[in-house]
């Protein structure tokens, strides 16, 4: 199309400016513009770049035309949910709730939310900071590679002149966020010191708050922003609409998109559960021993002592293992790296576990809270790299860590509620080759042990899907425990050994289970089509999914994976001085000194502080019962030294209390 060109007078008439201000504009270079000789033209396109880059901010989103609703580049449920999200601001209501799966675009709902619904700036809360960063990629106008309205087609070129502008409050200050449309914090970044930030802020501010996995928001933290923005509109989205705490999340369900629809678009994997299901398991409890059947097993998996030993017992650890490895293996066929995530009960239970997965020949590793930062960031950067086949978790690599190559999740550990289950398990549903429901390397597993319950928390979630009343009465109602930190970390003062473990199972088969049954009326009506458009019988459908479906099924569990000797070797060695060092922890406890101390160094100990001295006493109990050199050790002997430590231990308490006493007295 010619491009239009306007006179003086024309372009006046056509901004509404005076003569005289369109001369400034234009003699300052701020207006786009053309000087023939002594005669100004002005592009009539330009001219409308201009105008909509100039917008003001507090008009931005509700005059800069958004391609939303028709755009084919958009997955269902974005489009689904900004629909209802307009009609739900649109009738004057403050609070929505957006339930949506991992991995079916959480972030590009954010981004399209406010386009004819906020009159003003955005907030938008992440529960971290991994999430916080791709939520600034996602917004950022520059990022030309991640900006979503870019590769989404959303807003053109011209249309993104004007922004819309993203902020962090990592740098700069007030006046930074007031040239920005969005600005993205922690909810704890704004709240642990409100007058850094918060109190800066006039309440008017924002005029829409969008928090992601909003079920994270500490209930105090948030009341804090939610009060001072108290006239804002709110968007929370989030996979479970229940918290941590149990509670329910403020709001009304506006939209909901199934995990179920979500496997079946190919937007999320999909998942089958596998359960190890002994046939005989030996365990001892309290100072009793018995023999239980599979069926003794399923009766007694709902008593806490009974799961809990399961969990922390090595023939049960080692049988998890090796099936999870079995269905790592059978996914690596395509020729794609998948890896497996694995999540364990204390720092402690995740090293054990770490030696069975390196012990069979695989690279792994772990992660946790309380780790140094450095040595986290190395574990992600060799998981993200392929360096790692595993990784072992203990209350980390939660919301936000996007690496779709995790396909097999292991789980070590019972969980008591249902929001923690969901939430691991997600770090498997990114599918890696998207909307493709059918492709080899988008299938997970989930691989656990009968005798942690674990079946059941599959049962609350087929109900929380088919939103069954059920499930609100019985799920919502119990805060999941979460041990302690230093119980996590080793440190609490509690018994080196389990009072409760398996001594042998036999394990001979798997019970597994679909994670999503696909047998809703939508899903059916939905490939009746698909059948139709191909020319094939429509009828077909209903057969075709609910085959699908099924039930639980038996399959034959995993061969145990060969370890060579020299692995076996290395890993108990390695894991005699782990548990030395975690009985060197217990003894300063049961002592009542510091690690950093020097009470033990004064009884005569050569050491540098109290825990070198603590792990000194102890070897050298254990050369006193195994005298030669270590190197010459075998692995049973590695064995038979570790289950020496409680009693070294015992010995060690009442020694050193009376020595320590006797100084204080003295």
């Amino acid at each position: 199309m010619a491009e239009e060109w306007m006179t003086i007078e024309e372009t006046a008439r056509y901004l509404q400016l005076g003569k005289t201000a369109l001369y400034d504009l234009a003699r300052e270079g701020s207006l786009p513009s053309n000087k023939v000789g002594s005669k100004w033209l002005f592009s009539k396109q330009d001219l409308d770049a201009w105008v909509r880059s100039n917008i003001p901010l507090e008009q931005f989103f509700m005059k800069t035309p958004a391609h939303i609703e028709e755009n084919l580049q958009l997955r269902e449920p974005q489009i689904e949910a900004y629909q209802e999200l307009y009609a739900y601001f649109k009738s004057g209501k403050k609070t929505a709730i957006i339930q949506i799966p991992v991995g079916c675009g959480k972030s590009g709902i954010a981004a399209i939310a406010p386009f004819g619904i906020a009159k003003g700036r955005v907030l938008v809360i992440a529960p971290n900071l991994t999430i916080k960063e791709g939520l600034f990629e996602s917004l950022d106008v520059t990022n030309r590679q991640k900006c979503f309205w870019r590769k989404r087609a959303i807003l053109t070129d011209e249309a993104m002149i004007g922004g819309p502008f993203a902020t962090t409050l990592d740098t700069g200050n007030l006046s930074v966020c007031e040239k920005s449309h969005f600005v993205i914090s922690n909810v704890q970044q704004l709240s642990t010191n409100p007058e850094k930030w918060l109190k800066l802020f006039p309440r008017d501010f924002f005029d829409l708050l969008i928090v992601d996995e909003a079920h994270h928001s500490p209930a105090d933290s948030w009341r804090k922003v939610r009060e001072h923005f108290d006239s804002a509109r709110v968007i929370n989205m989030t996979a479970t609409p229940f918290r941590g705490d149990a509670q329910e999340i403020e709001g009304d369900l506006v939209y909901r998109y199934p995990f179920k629809k979500a496997t079946f678009k190919g937007y999320i994997k999909r998942v089958t559960a596998s359960y190890a299901a002994p046939s005989q398991l030996e365990f001892t409890a309290k100072g009793e021993t018995k023999i239980y059947t599979l069926d003794d097993v399923l009766a007694m998996k709902e008593k806490d002592w009974f799961s809990r030993g399961i969990a922390l017992s090595d023939p049960c650890n080692q049988t998890i293992v090796d099936n999870s490895l079995q269905r790592l293996e059978q996914l690596r066929e395509t020729g794609t790296a998948h890896q497996l995530i694995a999540v364990a009960c204390s720092v402690n239970h995740a090293r054990k576990i770490v030696q069975m997965y390196t012990a069979r020949g695989f690279n792994a590793d772990l992660i946790y809270s309380e780790m140094d930062e450095d040595k986290k960031v190395d574990v992600k950067r060799r998981l993200t790299s392929g360096e790692l086949d595993c990784i072992v978790q203990v209350q980390m690599l939660g919301e936000g860590f996007d690496h779709p190559k995790l396909s097999v999740a292991a789980i070590f550990r019972p969980f008591r509620t249902l929001a923690p289950y969901i939430q691991f398990v997600g770090r498997i549903l990114r599918v890696i080759v998207q909307n493709s429901p059918g492709h080899p390397d988008n299938y997970g597993h989930v691989v656990t042990h009968a005798g942690m319950n674990l079946d059941k928390r599959l049962m609350e979630f087929k109900l929380f899907e088919s939103d069954d009343q059920k499930f609100w009465e019985d799920v919502i109602g119990g805060v999941e425990p979460e041990p302690p930190a230093r119980v996590l970390s080793g440190e609490a003062r509690m018994k080196l050994a389990e009072s409760a473990v398996v001594n042998y199972e036999i394990v001979d088969s798997m019970i597994e289970e679909q994670f999503t049954s696909a047998d809703q009326d939508d899903i059916i009506k939905e490939l009746r089509e698909k059948l139709d458009a191909l020319g094939l019988d429509p009828e077909q459908a209903e057969a075709i999914v609910l085959a699908k479906a099924g039930t639980r099924i038996t399959s034959k569990a995993a061969q145990p994976y060969q370890v060579l000797p020299q692995r076996e070797w290395e890993a108990r060695r390695k894991g005699l001085n782990e548990e030395v060092n975690r009985a060197a922890n217990l003894l300063i406890n049961r002592l009542d000194v510091s690690r950093g101390g020097r009470e033990l160094i004064n009884t005569g100990i050569a050491a540098t502080n109290n825990f070198v001295a603590c792990v000194t006493l102890i070897n050298k109990e254990l050369k006193k019962k195994y005298p030669k050199p270590r190197n010459e050790w075998s692995a049973e002997e590695f064995g038979t030294a570790t289950s020496e430590l409680e009693g070294i231990l015992n010995t060690l308490t009442p020694r050193y209390k009376g020595i320590l006493n006797g100084k204080a007295k003295g």
